[in-house]
């Protein structure tokens, strides 16, 4: 999933720490930057590397099963691992794990940026995966940590606002340096940021540890790596082979197998990196499945629209990258807005008119597809996804603390950051049913009404479940 739309509950996984005494921050400014930029390593991976792909394959080769593994490698790791990673912050230290994910993040960006060919570039993209699967969550629970809750709000307002501006910036920093250096470089870059990153947190940050964790749920991290893998490669191979053909039989069956297997691992665990017992709150059930097909619908959409605009329309990768700026410029200005319109309208209501608008977007966007100018072509169908996801995102995240007891809290919003990125790993896996047949302009057109469809349906599933009570799971 492109990281344009930030996935949601970050917010309340940054407030569901609680801060230790002894997690008193040495500098608590060094320590926000440090967060910032650990996150905004994620941040810019998930909004240039986008705009690279059509470039890649044409230097490296490769189908679109290969463009679609560059992207699915990485998001495969970081939502199969995202959960387990916060809980090895909280028991193992979470400064300590943050560095961690920082180095292995920034090796696996060196192997990408000097990757000889596709097999390297995908295998250091997983890597990159699991980094950002340690270090996203352990730069949160930092952030929590190292303040109380009267200064929290403001380091979380500083912290959403800059990688909101990062994750706008992206794209067209991506297809800067794509045009201007090289493809590699958009990997490289991550180098000196990460390097001040390790820099500020260890200067600025304590240590601190979670005082009540249990054993971590490694079985069940590997069962759902290994289905969420074998069934992402069964959808992405479908289109080629065919869903009769024996490996993608296994592949999806295997994957299937491994997922129930995961289910059974959960319900015995001691400390499960996906508590169960959260989606008895139908709410809860309703914020997660609209947020499985918002997410798949927008992170679909965004991997087919750089193929539209270079490959179709003939935009090089800056224009490219600016082409997206309405979408990031909308967000940036609506979603506080949409935080307080929620206050007086309740969540159910934005949630509702949120994904259908954006449905509206991305159908405009397949109706104007033939149309070669920007203005009339690009710009109105991302104005109105910009309207319709800005009214949605906000209210998400309090639709999902709102849905469960609040010592459910963390582990909800867990959840619910895990199964946003989920939905862009599996909505990329299935692209390939829209681009082999018919080019890159059908299946462009093809793509974003299948967009439209799963936002309406985002849509219908909030107005259905989303309600004002907290439940009491």
């Amino acid at each position: 999933m492109s990281q344009i739309v930030p996935p949601p509950c970050d917010r309340g996984l940054v407030s569901a720490v609680e801060r230790p005494a002894e997690a008193r921050p040495i500098n608590g400014r060094l320590v926000l930057a440090g967060t910032v930029l650990g996150s905004s390593l994620a941040f810019i991976d998930g909004s240039a590397v986008n705009l690279t792909l059509p470039v890649i394959q044409r230097q490296l080769g490769g189908d679109a099963a290969s463009a679609q593994w560059i992207m699915n490698a990485y998001m495969l790791m970081l939502g199969a691992l995202v959960l387990a990673g916060g809980a090895a912050a909280d028991r193992y230290g979470r400064k300590r794990v943050f560095l961690l994910g920082v180095a292995l993040f920034s090796a696996a960006s060196l192997a990408c940026g000097l990757a000889p060919g596709l097999p390297m570039l995908i295998a250091a993209r997983a890597v990159q995966g699991v980094g950002a699967a340690l270090l996203v969550p352990a730069s949160l629970a930092i952030l929590g940590a190292s303040f109380d809750k009267q200064a929290r709000g403001q380091a979380v307002g500083i912290w959403a606002g800059a990688g909101g501006l990062v994750s706008a910036g992206g794209p067209v920093l991506g297809g800067w340096l794509t045009d201007t250096v090289s493809w590699r470089a958009v990997f490289l870059i991550n180098l000196p940021v990460a390097v001040l990153a390790v820099i500020l947190l260890g200067l600025g940050a304590r240590e601190s540890r979670s005082a009540q964790t249990g054993p971590l749920d490694w079985i069940g991290a590997v069962l759902a790596t290994l289905g969420l893998a074998a069934v992402t490669w069964g959808l992405t191979e479908a289109p080629t082979l065919g869903f009769g053909d024996t490996a993608v039989l296994a592949g999806l069956l295997g994957g299937a197998v491994a997922l129930g297997a995961f289910l059974m691992v959960e319900r015995r665990a001691a400390s499960p990196m996906l508590p169960l017992a959260l989606f008895r709150s139908l709410a809860f059930s309703g914020a997660n499945g609209l947020t499985l097909l918002l997410y798949a619908a927008f992170g679909g959409a965004l991997f087919v629209l750089p193929f539209d605009l270079i490959q179709a329309r003939g935009y090089d990768a800056t224009r490219a990258g600016a082409a997206l700026l309405p979408l990031s410029a909308g967000l940036i200005v609506l979603s506080p807005l949409a935080g307080r319109l929620t206050a007086m309208v309740g969540a159910r209501t934005m949630l509702t008119a949120g994904p259908v608008l954006a449905g509206l977007g991305f159908a405009i966007l397949g109706a104007t597809a033939t149309r070669a100018d920007y203005w009339t072509g690009v710009f109105p169908g991302l104005a109105v996804l910009a309207l319709g996801l800005g009214i949605a995102v906000a209210p998400l995240t309090d639709a999902v603390l709102e849905s469960v007891a609040d010592s459910y809290q963390g582990a909800a919003s867990g959840v619910n950051n895990a199964v946003a990125r989920i939905a862009g790993l599996l909505a990329v896996a299935l692209a390939g049913f829209v681009l082999t047949p018919g080019g890159v302009a059908a299946g462009y057109r093809l793509a974003m009404f299948a967009a439209a469809a799963g936002a309406v349906a985002a849509g219908l599933v909030g107005a259905v479940t989303i309600r004002r009570a907290k439940d009491t799971t």
